[in-house]
């Protein structure tokens, strides 16, 4: 008998990726190897019917907030860390396009020649089309992070989760790697996790999911198949944070 293929547990989601993630072992840049196994994972779950977009960051490249601690303008860091993030999206966009899936970047800050501008309706056809949708440039402003930005495109898109990719598999009460007695928590609310200051995400990006209640999972994104798992159910990968 032939095995009936998995049904995906949501319509249309939208994961947000570390720019660091993207360096794989590397100690700056965007590593192939990364690359090539995240468009893998996407391509798994695109072919289940399910509408994808990206927020990417840039910590591969460049960090506006420490050079501001050093004494560059925060304005302009943060604005060519969202010149660093259309890097990044167009290398996804590349990646996903070379294993036989279509793609679009959006940015929020005008560079028509290599991308377009966020429009959402825009948005929202190009994943109705089915293709792959990378948000760059965060908010278009300074002083927001990337992880608000994802937030408020989870909001903007209707998504019915978000991901959160990290390198480890989950909120923990502390930092795994320093704390060998820390524990992972399998469930917490958006208060819990803005009490506790767990730093999953920021605290502008965990309110506006609280306030919006956008279902949030954070994973580890090196684990193989774990994203075609979490989109077909399986609730045992991560954390899961809701209102």
């Amino acid at each position: 008998m032939n095995q009936q293929p998995a049904k995906p547990a949501y319509k249309r989601i939208l994961l947000k990726i570390s720019g660091e993630a993207l360096m794989g072992d590397l100690g700056f840049g965007i590593s192939p190897d990364v690359m090539t196994f995240l468009a893998n994972e996407l391509k798994e779950i695109v072919d289940l019917g399910v509408q994808v977009a990206l927020v990417v960051g840039a910590g591969n490249i460049f960090r506006g907030e420490g050079l501001a601690r050093g004494g560059m303008d925060r304005v302009t860091g943060d604005q060519m860390g969202m010149l660093a993030t259309v890097i990044n999206a167009l290398a996804i966009q590349d990646a996903i396009e070379r294993i036989g899936l279509e793609a679009r970047v959006q940015s929020a800050i005008r560079i028509n020649e290599v991308c377009e501008d966020f429009i959402r309706r825009k948005a929202i056809r190009h994943l109705e089309k089915g293709r792959v949708l990378v948000f760059a440039a965060g908010t278009g402003n300074p002083f927001f992070t990337t992880d608000s930005a994802a937030a408020l495109r989870a909001i903007e898109i209707s998504a019915d989760l978000m991901l959160k990719a990290t390198k480890v598999d989950g909120i923990y009460t502390a930092d795994p790697k320093k704390d060998p007695t820390a524990t992972r928590y399998d469930e917490l609310t958006y208060d819990e996790a803005l009490d506790r200051r767990l730093g999953v995400m920021d605290q502008t990006a965990l309110v506006l999911c609280r306030d919006h209640k956008v279902r949030l999972r954070v994973y580890d994104m090196d684990r193989p198949k774990a994203l075609h798992r979490i989109i077909t159910g399986d609730t045992s990968l991560g954390t899961l944070v809701r209102v």
